[in-house]
Parts: C-alpha cells; structure tokens; sequence
C-alpha cells in the first residue's frame, strides 16, 4: 500500500478521488469530498468542507470553520480567513434545486481574504488583493487592491507582502518590508521589479 504524502487528522473524511497534494495537512473534522484538487504544502484548519470540484493551488491557508464550494477556483499562496463565506448560486431558494446553476468564483494568486468577510459567487479576486475583515464582496477586486465594508469598497492599495502601498505624485510606491516598487497607472497597480 502507497504510503500517504499528506497528513490527514483522524477525526477527518476525505472521499475516495479526492487528489490531494504532498505536504498538505487536514485538522480536525474536516470533510474533503470528491472529485476535488487540493495542491503541495496546503494547510486546511479544523472544520472545513472542500465540496465537489474545488480546486486549490499550493501553499493554500484556509483557516477554521470555512466552507469552499463548488465553483470556487483558489490559485496559489491564497489565505482564506476564519469564518469567511463563499457563496454559490446567487439566488437560492429551499425549495428550488439551482445545483446547475453554480457560478465561478476565481481567487488569484496571493490573494488574502479577511475573517468572516463574505464572497458573492461569480466574481474575480485579483492577484495579491487584500478582502479585510467582515467586508461583502459583491464585484470583481483588482489585483492589489484593498476593500473593505459592506458592500465592500476600494480603500487603497497593498503589496504582495500585505503592507498598504503609499503612492507619490509619479504613481510610484515602495513596499516596506520587501523593497518592491509599483506603479499606479490608469486605476491599476502593477509590480514595476520582477516578484
């Protein structure tokens, strides 16, 4: 028998055709159903459900108590925060089976999404975006950017390193912590050095 390269706590289910990565680790009671793709070095937190489709890049952090439904897309280095929400029909009713009409939610690259925020279905979360805490997202996020509040807003700009981007009056800010420099032109921000 193939020795598992994965960890996988004992008070969690992982359904059979579910691919799972090596070095990811799954906590406490969690469910893993399939067919779901879950890339290298993930780490799932206690109490999360990955339905049916999902699929995760590598080096995902989902903290406790989420549930990634079917639709969702998270590509590499993506932080889902405690508690937070993903939706996936946008008009659901008890009553009415909508499991053909489930809608593409994309999360980019490094993407961070806050504690108890909430994902509208259908939308795109930019690569590095910052989603803060409690916000409702209701639109697409751009790459870098910062929203918050409900419906969740623009209120700036952040590096891939999460630090707020201060730009001077030629567009142009630096991150602290990593030194990169970008550029804000025609409403979007770009890295200016290779990340």
């Amino acid at each position: 028998m193939e020795e598992k390269k994965y960890f996988v706590h004992e008070s969690s289910y992982v359904d059979e055709g579910a691919v799972i990565g090596e070095g990811t680790k799954i906590w406490h009671f969690c469910h893993i159903m399939a067919p779901c793709q879950i890339g290298e070095r993930c780490n799932i937190g206690q109490n999360v459900v990955i339905s049916p489709h999902v699929r995760l890049g590598n080096n995902v952090k989902i903290q406790n108590n989420v549930s990634v439904y079917t639709g969702v897309i998270c590509e590499d280095d993506v932080f889902l925060g405690p508690s937070m929400v993903f939706t996936n029909v946008i008009n659901p009713r008890s009553a009415i089976n909508r499991r053909n009409e489930y809608q593409t939610t994309l999360v980019k690259k490094g993407a961070t999404i806050g504690a108890n925020a909430t994902i509208v279905c259908g939308v795109t979360l930019g690569e590095f975006c910052f989603v803060g805490a409690g916000a409702v997202v209701t639109r697409d996020v751009k790459p870098y950017e910062l929203v918050y509040g409900n419906p969740a807003r623009h209120a700036g700009w952040m590096s891939a390193y999460g630090h707020r981007l201060h730009f001077d009056e030629n567009g142009e800010a630096r991150c602290p912590e990593s030194g990169q420099r970008y550029k804000l032109e025609n409403g979007q921000v770009r890295p200016l050095d290779n990340q």
